[in-house]
């Protein structure tokens, strides 16, 4: 080590290794990165309850549209910022997995990658650099093709596995006690670490951080609510028992929940707009060939078969006429295509029949088949058994179509002479209904086109839903022929994900000639589930589900975080004379009335767990089945809907959950760390003045800086072929860059660490540069009286590989950041912050006084990496090691509390098992052999997890300590700097603006030391002296001093920071220091108002003069 380094480099490789540990700096440096300006719940959630865990099980559970894929991306890039993690898994629905790749990307500059099923045919996706980042769907993850690919032994595990709508991972319990897990759920136990599961679905690793997502954690059954814990800590939750146990404070550190009413933004205003809920009725057209004489007789054949089904028990047919009912509400089309679908099967029945190929007692199994898959749930009705988000989508068909074309196949009866019947019938009603759809007079759509013509619809984007896919074709077929080719998007269950996403993009984008965009959004509830349409503030449901948890669900598309109107609009679409009609009118005015006796529209998040376990379809179905039921019904669903029962909701969840966030509580300490977050942001000031310094050593420097964005020009030929990463940024984006975050409009590549871009730039810097690390170079400090080495070195805390069979291949890092220190002569060392070299100025040479580290420099180095290693890096193990066993021997009290209580079940099991044994149950012995099983292995559990629990924290150690660059600082020898010294003239400078802020009325805090720093919540050198708090005005204000009439000179780290304030940023210069006459000139954003030398931040004196503020 020579010291003859170049001082630049040094500092270019330093400065780009202290940027990419942000987070030491302001420990929310994602939210300075990423393209979001998180809200209070969403800071709470990352920062208090998620960050500090490490090791994160954990439950989030906040209320629908409260932008858990932003605190998920706020997670992810924290962690990845601290090294915590670098192999990410996100298991989504199919349908959103575009949905998450385009959000991480756009608000994170993360570069996932999406695996589909086909992936797994080609090769290993799970293996190569392509596979730390990804997002998959939980359907294909599931399948043997992908799990087996994830199974084998050369797939490095996953950090962190994130499970979207995590409440699908379903298991439910038999009254017999036996459990039924999910193949989903099953998948989850096997990445959450869960061991006692079926070989088929072991893996050879768990994921050390897990995190579930969802809005519906408990949806009304106890027992799946559970199993969503297990996954969390399957030793500690080995029992239902102990979960049950387990206090809601304790739950805490797993589990968060806020509703939409206590989310508020930083000024304690609602997040979530009012609802504005309208039910509007139309009449259906009167006439022969009209809509009310189809409703009619289509009454009439569907009243008939239910009672006909009813009489005979015939479920499935049963099923079919609901089908039948339901598209009768929807549209013409809708029905007419079941009918034709109908009338198909009749056709090729009656033909097999006629023929011979098919015998009666063939046809009666067929339909007993059908009646039994009914009582077994096998064959159900999707759009009443689950919500949208439950509902699958495979092989481009939404579920509930499956099951009604497999309903369709279900007849009343296996005569001859009576399908004969009924397919003349319903070519009669084939032919009616094609009149009416022909007439292109259809009340509903007409109805709707009224709305649309409206003052505060006209020309605004409007979303309509609706269940069928025949009835999403006629609207838009129809919306086409009235004046809007090209204004139409649409999502359904048979488009991918890519094609789903084009459509939402087409949506999102104006609706004029130069975007192209579509002023109509049309989509079917599985299809639309999980998307984002917050940028519309009109929704139509042209048919209203008759599952009330759907209707919650669409609400919830508009109704969401980043809505950015005050009131967004619902439009309920209803036959208000028709049987289903009255009772949907029913629902929809109690909900309107309740919001309104409640003052709030809570009841409209609540509606579907208002109806558990209680189908609105059989309130329906009774009105057609009899005549004199509708006032019945009427009057059982009114009894339903009450503001108690509301309530009642609202006590139970609280039950289940404990009390939820009450954001606004913690507003005022939010605030004020925000003020101080501020402070310390490092973008834009410390990310431009890197680039500047960095670009020129590896051939590049910035150009056309306007508007604060800027290109990139070559100083050396094939500089810029570096930039890789540039190809997935659109083409208008290449040649733009830019240290601010973009505006919407703006169409540029944000630069910041973590971007890969950027990431790019200063890896090839950081490389060129290391050599100027190794040797050392020479740097002055003003301050100084006598020279002294300083070391940055990245130290790390680490836990080492598992050795009872671990898959990982590496050691776990704790922690990881840079350190500094300083080394006097006789050896004495002391702790300095890294950024300590930002206040150093480059030397030409060694003086005199220096030259003694040059003998034994590298023993000198070597000194300083000892004491790294036993002061700042064993003392970080140490307190590691402690508060690792303090929560060890918490967790080895709960699992041994829970593996008692699981010995306790199982004994009563066995017991209970036995009994039936005798009994003569067949299943008894199997169950009690399960049992038998579990019992022998649970010592075997329990001794294994309280083991790996102690180990915890004896596998903690350090890791490598790498000096990465040592300087050796010398004292300015400028006569200008000594005699500012002898006569202290800092001191006289702050006295003097000290005076003089406290004189104008401000609360003055000095700032300029360290220690003093971090007493008032700052990083050790903040770039500023002092705080000045005026009566509405804050001034971060550097005060510098002259003797005379000198140059002023502000270091890297105050000019950076000047950058970042900006306006908050003050320069108060104090000349002629050394006479009894100082005088104060100040100067507001001097990095605005004074240009700096290029190589440096030295300011003239009369550009000082000319740039000051007149006199207050």
């Amino acid at each position: 080590m020579d010291f003859q380094g170049d001082a630049n480099a040094l500092r270019v490789l330093v400065e780009g290794e202290r940027l990419s540990y942000g987070h030491l700096y302001n420990p929310a440096f994602a939210t300075e990165i990423s393209k979001i300006d998180p809200l209070p719940h969403q800071r709470d959630a990352v920062y208090k309850h998620m960050l500090p865990q490490s090791r994160l099980r954990y439950l989030l559970a906040d209320d629908a549209g409260a932008g858990k894929t932003i605190m998920t991306g706020l997670y992810v890039r924290e962690s990845l910022t601290r090294r915590t993690i670098r192999r990410i898994l996100i298991v989504a629905p199919a349908g959103l997995m575009g949905n998450w790749h385009r959000e991480l990307l756009n608000l994170f500059s993360l570069r996932f990658h999406i695996v589909t099923g086909a992936d797994a045919k080609r090769s290993n996706p799970f293996i190569g650099p392509e596979s730390d980042q990804v997002v998959t769907s939980l359907d294909s993850l599931r399948s043997p093709r992908l799990f087996e690919r994830l199974r084998v032994k050369e797939v490095e595990p996953y950090d962190l596995v994130v499970f979207d709508e995590a409440h699908k991972l379903s298991a439910r319990q038999d009254p017999d006690g036996t459990f039924r897990p999910t193949g989903r759920y099953r998948l989850a136990e096997a990445i959450a670490g869960v061991r006692d599961i079926p070989d088929e679905w072991q893996i050879p690793w768990a994921a050390e951080h897990l995190l579930l997502l969802t809005a519906t954690p408990h949806t009304g059954k106890n027992f799946p609510y559970y199993c969503l814990w297990r996954l969390l800590e399957p030793d500690i939750f080995a029992s239902e028992t102990a979960f049950e146990q387990l206090s809601h404070e304790s739950r805490s550190r797993y589990f968060i929940r806020r509703i939409k009413e206590e989310m508020v933004d930083f000024k304690s205003r609602p997040l979530f707009p009012e609802r504005l809920c309208d039910t509007v009725s139309y009449d259906l057209i009167q006439g022969e060939s009209g809509e009310q004489a189809l409703y009619d007789q289509t009454t009439a054949y569907i009243r008939h078969s239910y009672n006909q089904a009813r009489l005979l028990n015939k479920q499935a047919a049963r099923f079919a006429m609901t089908v039948f009912q339901r598209r009768l509400a929807s549209s013409t089309r809708a029905l007419l295509c079941s009918f034709r679908n109908r009338c198909d099967k009749l056709d090729r029945l009656i033909d097999d029949i006629r023929s011979g190929r098919l015998s009666e007692e063939a046809m009666q199994k067929q339909q007993s088949m059908l009646d039994r898959k009914i009582r077994e749930e096998k064959l159900i009705d999707i759009l009443d058994a689950k919500t949208a988000d439950e509902e699958s989508i495979e092989k481009n068909r939404e579920e509930h179509e499956e099951g009604e074309a497999e309903a369709m196949g279900a007849f009343l009866s296996i005569g001859l002479s009576e399908l004969i019947e009924e397919r003349e019938r319903l070519e009669e009603l084939i032919h009616l209904a094609e009149n009416v759809h022909d007439s292109r007079q259809e009340s509903k759509f007409n109805r709707m086109r009224e709305l649309l013509d409206y003052p505060e619809y006209r020309d605004q984007k409007v979303i309509i839903y609706t269940e069928h896919k025949d009835t999403l074709d006629f609207l838009e077929d129809r919306l086409q022929e009235i004046g809007y080719a090209d204004q139409v998007a649409y999502i359904h269950g048979g488009l991918d994900f890519k094609e789903r996403d084009a459509q939402v993009e087409r949506f999102r984008r104006p609706h004029d000639q130069e975007h192209g965009g579509a002023r109509f959004f049309i989509g079917t509830d599985a299809a639309a589930e999980g998307i984002n349409l917050q940028f519309c503030g009109i929704l139509i449901n042209y048919d209203i589900p008759w599952n009330p948890a759907r209707l919650e669900q669409r609400m919830g598309r508009i109704h969401r975080y980043g809505q950015k109107r005050d009131k967004v609009s619902i439009v309920n679409l209803v036959a208000g004379q028709t049987r289903e009609g009255r009772v949907v009118k029913i629902l929809l005015d109690k909900l309107e009335e309740i919001r309104k006796q409640l003052g709030s529209d809570k009841v409209f998040d609540v509606v579907g767990r208002i109806f558990e376990g209680v189908s609105l379809i059989d309130y329906i179905q009774r009105t057609f089945e009899f005549e004199d039921e509708s006032k019945r019904q009427s009057s059982a669903l009114e009894d339903k809907l009450t503001v108690e029962n509301v309530r009642a909701i609202e006590e139970r969840e609280e039950g289940v959950y404990g009390k939820g966030g009450d954001v606004k509580s913690i507003l005022p300490q939010m605030l004020q760390s925000l003020d101080i977050e501020e402070k310390r942001h490092l973008l834009p000031g410390y990310i431009r003045r890197y680039l500047e310094d960095a670009l020129p050593l590896i051939g590049m420097e910035i150009a056309d800086d306007v508007d604060g964005c800027f290109s990139l020009q070559e100083q050396s030929p094939g500089a810029l072929e570096s930039l890789q990463p540039l190809d997935p940024w659109p083409e208008s984006a290449r040649r733009r860059f830019t240290v601010h975050r973009p505006k919407s409009h703006q169409d540029a590549v944000f630069l910041h660490p973590g971007e890969p871009v950027f990431d790019r730039l200063s890896n090839i810097a950081k490389e060129r540069c290391r050599s100027a690390g190794r040797r050392g170079a020479i740097f002055t400090d003003a301050s100084a009286t006598s020279p002294y080495l300083f070391h940055v070195a990245r130290i790390s805390v680490v836990r080492t590989i598992d050795p009872s069979g671990s898959a990982s291949k590496t050691d776990e890092i704790l922690e990881q950041c840079l350190v500094g220190i300083r080394q006097d002569a006789e050896g004495n060392i002391d702790d300095l912050p890294v950024e300590h070299l930002l206040l150093l100025t480059p030397a030409p040479r060694i003086n005199p006084m220096s030259a003694i580290f040059l003998d034994r420099s590298d023993d000198r180095r070597s000194q300083g990496q000892r004491y790294i290693e036993n002061h700042l890096l064993g003392e970080r193990v140490i307190q590691r090691q402690k508060s690792e066993r303090a929560l060890s021997k918490e967790r080895q009290e709960n699992q041994n509390r829970a593996f008692d209580l699981r010995e306790s079940e199982l004994a009563a099991a066995r017991k209970r098992w036995t009994q039936k044994s005798r009994q003569g149950d067949r299943k008894a012995k199997s169950e009690i052999d399960k049992i038998r099983d579990e019992q022998k292995g649970l010592n075997d559990r329990r001794t294994q997890a309280n083991d790996r629990e102690r180990e915890k924290a004896e596998r903690i150690a350090p890791g490598k300590v790498k000096i990465i660059a040592t300087a050796l600082v010398q004292p300015s020898m400028n006569p200008e700097d000594i005699k500012a010294r002898d006569l202290n003239i800092e001191r006289v400078a702050m006295e003097m603006v000290i005076a003089y802020e406290r004189a104008h009325g401000a609360e003055v805090i000095d700032v300029s030391t360290p220690e003093k720093a971090r007493l008032a919540g700052l990083s050790d050198y903040p770039g500023f002296d002092l705080q000045s708090k005026r009566r509405g005005e804050e001034r971060d204000i550097e005060v510098k001093g002259r003797v005379g009439t000198g140059d002023v000179e502000l270091t890297e780290n105050e000019w950076a920071r000047a950058g970042t304030l900006r306006k908050r940023y003050w320069l108060y210069a104090v000349f002629d220091c050394g006479t009894q006459y100082p005088r104060l000139e100040r100067v507001q954003d001097p990095f605005r108002e004074l240009v700096a030398k290029p190589r440096g931040v030295s300011i003239k004196y009369q550009n000082i003069v000319q740039a000051a503020e007149p006199d207050e």
